[in-house]
């Protein structure tokens, strides 16, 4: 059993650390690494492979925090990084001349077979090598080139099975990935309709978390050229449109989420607050008592086209919307509003 040696190298790219470092540097990584793939920010189904490499990254930043702390003055150096990484290369292409040797073996007895007993086996031997591939948990990165796949160093000794991690070089960088959480890209064929979905979907969501609303009506876009009738995409474009202030791609969503989604009152509450932002009260009005024949036990809904009557001087619709409201036990504000539906003269008021 050939001894096993410590690749520095391949725990750094983990880490995506870089020599010289110090015991700080690796805890400063590792929190990094956990914030990315901690299992609590996987993607459904994803868990799994966010744990397996996080405990990956977690042994390699103990060995390397034990290395340094060994180390003079605290700090590994790069000349101990390339003495580590040669000793390590020595030793995959000694594993590798092992395993082709093996292969070669069976390559033989295979031929062999093949002459004096060919009806063994009908399965052709062959692999299929891809280069491009996204990462399933942070879509938003695209399609990145594989640059490089790693397997944990004999795992087999403790009983443990072995793990396949990449490099991928995405357009902002080079990332870690661990192998369950790629997909590869054959760009020969377009991806199926609901994995679009939720790639941009899952990227909208986390462009919105972090306020960058425009961006994530963007993406949104593309879900939506994807699945034109999806609800939640709808809804989820509409509400990034009107955070972002782009008030008019907004109302064109909300049409888009009326048509598919009408019979809810949901899409029409959105409507009456966009087109009442855009100042077309008179289609406010519409939306909002479309959603209130759709949801009348809304006490907002009710106060909202009370309100928006209210402006078009509508004084008995917006007495009859108000009151309904306050039946329901709407806000105080009420009151102040009903008193200002009383005032108006109803020969002012708009004929309904």
């Amino acid at each position: 059993m050939p001894t096993t040696v410590l690749d520095i190298e391949q725990h750094l790219l983990l880490l995506e650390l870089e020599a010289p470092f110090n015991k700080r540097d690796v805890q400063l990584a590792r929190r990094r690494m956990a914030k990315r793939w901690h299992p609590d920010v996987a993607p459904s189904g994803r868990q799994y492979e966010h744990e397996r490499h996080l405990k990956a990254i977690n042994e390699a930043a103990d060995q390397l925090e034990r290395l340094a702390e060994g180390s003079r003055g605290g700090k590994v150096s790069e000349n101990a990084v390339r003495v580590s990484a040669a000793a390590a290369r020595r030793e995959r292409e000694e594993a590798g001349r092992r395993a082709y040797e093996a292969e070669q073996r069976a390559r033989a007895h295979a031929s062999d077979r093949a002459k004096n007993d060919p009806f063994g086996s009908r399965v052709p031997d062959h692999s299929v090598v891809h280069r491009y591939a996204r990462c399933i948990s942070y879509p938003e990165w695209g399609v990145g080139t594989v640059a490089g796949i790693y397997f944990s160093s004999d795992p087999t000794a403790r009983g443990e099975e072995v793990q396949q991690w990449a490099r991928v070089r995405f357009s902002h960088g080079v990332r870690t990935v661990p192998a369950g959480s790629m997909r590869f890209v054959d760009f020969s064929k377009p991806d199926p309709a609901e994995e679009r979905v939720e790639r941009f979907m899952l990227a909208a969501q986390r462009a919105m978390a972090e306020g960058e609303y425009e961006l994530a009506a963007k993406r949104l876009v593309y879900a939506r050229d994807a699945e034109p009738r999806n609800v939640a995409v709808l809804r989820l474009m509409t509400l990034a449109f009107w955070q972002a202030g782009n008030l008019d791609a907004a109302a064109r969503s909300v049409r888009d989420w009326a048509r598919v989604d009408g019979n809810r009152p949901a899409p029409h509450r959105f409507a009456a607050r966009i087109y009442e932002d855009i100042g077309a009260i008179d289609l406010a009005e519409e939306a909002a008592e479309r959603a209130v024949k759709r949801g009348p036990s809304d006490a907002g809904a009710w106060e909202r086209l009370g309100r928006l009557r209210l402006h078009l001087m509508d004084r008995e619709g917006a007495l009859h919307a108000l009151e309904r409201a306050f039946a329901l036990g709407a806000s105080d504000d009420l009151r102040d509003l009903i008193a200002k539906a009383l005032a108006i003269e109803p020969s002012v008021a708009r004929a309904t």
